[in-house]
């Protein structure tokens, strides 16, 4: 089970949004502050997205691992890395740090990108960014973290301040999955939201497409025909395809069996999970599990 950024960070945030009086964007993001001493933080899989915005004036070494791909650099002031949900990754620190950490739920942002941006966000919703500046970004990052030194008013301009944040970031480094579908009165964005919820709510069960019609207000055969125009798959391969990609999160997990796997994405049993997983990737679970495990080695 993924666990949240804040679990297994070394030391505790010298401020913390989630100690203002009931803010507002508290539901979408988490911003905090540290000025920890060197040290590091174990590999593991979050299922938060996390932004780091290093504030330390002097240029300092930081180790970075994403997945497969160790990162050995200098972290200059303002510059930004962005980690999305799902990705493992570790740390290591040789000085001491000062730092800003958001970490946003991916459920709300998928929610908030939609309600307030008009964006249908993909499966992995942010662009994996290792090291880039945005004055941008960091401006309303900066902004953030002043509304909460604030004594008078900081729960309305972190909440402002929050919103300018996650427009900004979301327009710039967000995923569309919808960049390609081209919507219309019968099948609009949010017919297609409404099925995608019910879908990410329930993968591990058994989702007939009568559901997701209903999902959509609309007949099966009609739902079936507009799906399959709009997405450009039928809502059966469509389901697949989001089991998938859960089940290729799961695989991280080496020590997880492949049955609990199978399980837990909705499949019948490890044969069906195999099958359906060699047709979409090409490759069988275990192999790409020893991928997985080669890339990290």
């Amino acid at each position: 089970m993924p666990k949240r950024y804040q679990d297994i960070y070394p030391e505790q945030p010298l401020i913390n949004s989630q100690q203002l009086l009931r803010p507002g964007a508290s539901d979408l993001l988490t911003l905090e502050f540290f000025e920890a001493e060197p040290g590091e933080m174990p590999h593991d899989v979050f299922s938060q997205h996390h932004i780091l915005i290093n504030l330390k004036e002097k240029p300092h070494r930081v180790e970075n691992w994403r997945n497969d791909e160790h990162r050995d650099f200098v972290y200059h002031q303002y510059e930004i890395i962005v980690t999305p949900a799902g990705m493992r990754s570790g740390w290591r620190w040789h000085e001491k740090s000062e730092v800003i950490v958001v970490t946003l739920e991916p459920n709300k942002l998928k929610k908030f990108a939609h309600s307030e941006v008009g964006i249908l966000l993909g499966h992995a919703q942010l662009k994996s960014v290792p090291q880039f500046i945005d004055k941008d970004i960091c401006d309303a990052a900066l902004m953030l973290r002043e509304a909460m030194n604030q004594d008078i008013g900081s729960n309305v301009m972190f909440e402002s301040f929050a919103r300018v944040f996650l427009i900004k970031l979301i327009q710039k480094y967000g995923i569309e999955h919808s960049e390609n579908i081209e919507f219309n009165p019968k099948f609009s964005s949010k017919h297609y939201q409404r099925v995608l919820d019910h879908i990410a709510q329930n993968y591990a069960k058994n989702i007939g497409v009568e559901t997701l019609a209903s999902c959509a207000g609309l007949s099966t055969a009609h739902f079936s025909r507009l799906f399959k125009k709009t997405i450009g798959q039928t809502p059966h391969q469509f389901v697949m395809s989001y089991r998938i990609e859960q089940a290729k999160k799961m695989l991280g997990d080496l020590s997880r069996p492949l049955i609990d796997i199978a399980l837990s994405c909705g499949f019948s049993d490890q044969a069906h999970f195999s099958r359906v997983f060699k047709q979409f990737t090409h490759i069988n679970p275990k192999e790409f599990r020893s991928e997985q495990k080669s890339s990290k080695s």
